[in-house]
């Protein structure tokens, strides 16, 4: 097995990270320059940004035999033309950076789909070389775990920052909310989110939320009373 990783970005160096732990060949390259002289490989997994995929694929020729993927969460599966009849989509669904690279990558969930029934059985067994979470998705549910992963990583970390913007002013430093943060993690292994949510938004302690709004910008207000009237509504 011969792969090479199209992109540099976090979530390609971490798959080549991944697969290199695991005794697999393989390498990256960057995806602006060179495309007309990729080294020989059994799979292509191109992870680049969305709007740049479709002119990226276009530019690797002469492949057919090839395996060709992509790593996107949106991007459907007919980005891949006539010209590579075996291609798949192969999307692993955790939040990656350069700076800190995944070191169990067994726990990473990795969904996929691909177009016939050989290049399904490949994909499948190419995810298990790295991870034991394995999953065939449909476009329509990859679309919706990405939506899902914006709120759950995405919008979370938002609010993080703002959380650290807050202590600014203050002497306590943003590490003291770390327990706050790990708690509130830790109860979703076991407990709905829904049952999970606390603070004065579900409790419906106006006096205290009026309160707060005091302290904070205009932006910051603004953020605080959407968020409160969607944990009222639930």
């Amino acid at each position: 097995m011969n792969i090479v990783i199209i992109g540099k970005g976090n979530v390609a160096t971490n798959l080549d990270y991944a697969f290199r732990k695991k005794g697999v060949a393989c390498q990256m390259v960057s995806s602006r320059e060179g495309l007309d002289q990729l080294p020989a490989a059994n799979v292509y997994i191109y992870s680049v940004k969305d709007e740049a995929l479709a002119e990226v694929v276009a530019q690797v020729q002469g492949k057919e035999k090839s395996l060709h993927l992509h790593t996107s969460g949106t991007m459907p599966i007919t980005v891949f033309g006539a010209d590579k009849p075996h291609a798949g989509i192969f999307y692993p669904f955790q939040t990656f950076s350069k700076a800190r690279l995944i070191e169990d990558f067994s726990t990473v969930p990795v969904f996929f789909e691909a177009r016939g029934i050989d290049d399904i059985s490949a994909v499948y067994s190419l995810a298990l070389t790295i991870t034991s979470h394995v999953y065939e998705a449909s476009q329509q549910d990859r679309e919706r775990l990405h939506v899902a992963g914006v709120f759950t990583n995405n919008f979370t970390n938002l609010m993080y920052t703002m959380a650290a913007e807050l202590l600014k002013s203050t002497h306590i430093p943003f590490s003291a909310l770390l327990p706050l943060i790990d708690e509130t993690a830790a109860k979703i292994h076991s407990m709905a989110p829904r049952d999970a949510q606390t603070g004065p938004a579900r409790r419906g302690d106006e006096n205290v939320m009026s309160h707060h709004m005091q302290l904070l910008s205009e932006e910051q207000r603004e953020i605080y009373r959407l968020l409160s009237e969607a944990i009222k509504k639930r």
